[in-house]
């Protein structure tokens, strides 16, 4: 790599890294990745005739902390959770249905109201698997400016109002804004970081031989499953090498955003109200059918279908006193749905022309 591109780079990710401090001082949910995509996106709109002609975020570099999100995802996946499935069953089969109809139902918003090409509309559509989306979605001829764009906005708008109303209606602030951390291991504890990096570099090993559904991460994310239900290790980092991790996959993606205009953005953000509206509506018929069938309580359930990030609900659920592994379960489920569905129904939506 030359030095204007290594000096491009370095601003880029100074630039995300600022924009993910000040995300996090002002107590926004996923405040490192979300900061550092803004951060870059403003950066590469402001400053883009400074960057080399070409210039690309490099990917290669990208790879390894995707590869180690993609674990530290998979590391969810416990002997414990597994327990609690049988338990779990009638939520998990409607988990079935609300991915194939919120699916379904945002395809038709983005593709007749957004007017978006058929792989745009489809991959910005889909109800979780934000980087899994992006990674299928730019192999598929998607729009990546858009893609980004739709798939950041559901998880913001997800992430910012379930808790506020849940907030307003517990009379408390929950989620990260109420302080809570799934962090284990200790600032300085990197005891686990070999079991981590061998994990990633297996996963990457086997996820592209096996053309599993964006590799690169879910590679990681089925073998550090793997690891944490068999008990061969202990996948655990500090909470800042995985802030580290957010910022350079957000910078990476905020540098897609940079042809963001004005009237784009407007289009984007009406669609994602639309969408997002139109999924909790969905998730919140699904909590109140299942609360009275299996006695859950149903703002445990809401939680467990609203299409956000997987930290963040887990962090609702601490906040509700709610076993956040239940919770974790579901979007874990929803994840794994969502990534299946939209390998194989991509191609088919892609040979159809529908």
């Amino acid at each position: 790599m030359s030095r204007p591109y290594l000096l491009a780079t370095f601003a880029l990710l100074c630039a995300g890294a600022l924009g993910g401090v000040l995300a996090a001082w002002a107590h926004l949910p996923l405040p490192y990745m979300m900061g550092a995509m803004l951060g870059t996106a403003v950066s590469a709109l402001i400053w883009r005739h400074k960057f080399p002609a070409d210039y690309a975020f490099p990917q290669k570099f990208r790879l390894v902390f995707l590869a180690i999100i993609g674990v530290m995802i998979g590391a969810q996946v416990s002997p414990e959770l597994l327990q609690m499935v049988p338990a779990l069953a009638a939520s998990f089969a409607a988990i079935v249905l609300f991915v194939g109809l919120a699916h379904g139902g945002n395809y038709l918003i983005f593709r007749h109201f957004g007017r978006y090409d058929r792989a745009t509309a489809f991959y910005s559509g889909a109800p979780g698997g934000l980087m899994e989306s992006i990674a299928l979605g730019e192999a598929a001829g998607a729009n990546l400016t858009i893609l980004t764009t739709q798939q950041f906005l559901r998880i913001i708008l997800v992430i910012t109002l379930v808790p506020i109303g849940l907030s307003l209606w517990v009379g408390a602030p929950v989620g990260s804004a109420s302080g809570m951390s799934l962090a284990h291991a200790s600032p300085d504890d990197l005891s686990h970081l070999h079991v981590v990096v061998l994990t990633a570099l297996v996963g990457l090993a086997l996820g592209r031989p096996l053309r599993l559904p964006a590799w690169q991460l879910t590679g990681p994310l089925f073998a550090a499953a793997v690891v944490s239900v068999s008990g061969i290790g202990l996948l655990d980092l500090p909470d800042w090498v995985i802030n580290i991790c957010q910022v350079v996959i957000g910078t990476s993606l905020g540098m897609r955003l940079g042809g963001l205009r004005g009237r784009m953005v407007l289009t984007a953000l009406g669609m994602a109200v639309v969408s997002v509206g139109f999924m909790l509506a969905l998730g919140l018929g699904f909590a109140a059918a299942l609360t009275r069938w299996t006695g859950t309580d149903f703002d445990v359930l809401l939680v467990s279908f609203a299409p956000g990030g997987v930290t963040e609900m887990a962090l609702v659920a601490l906040s509700l006193s709610a076993n956040p592994a239940v919770v974790t379960a579901h979007h874990i489920w929803r994840i794994i749905l969502t990534v299946l569905e939209i390998g194989v129904v991509g191609r088919y939506v892609e040979q159809r022309g529908l």
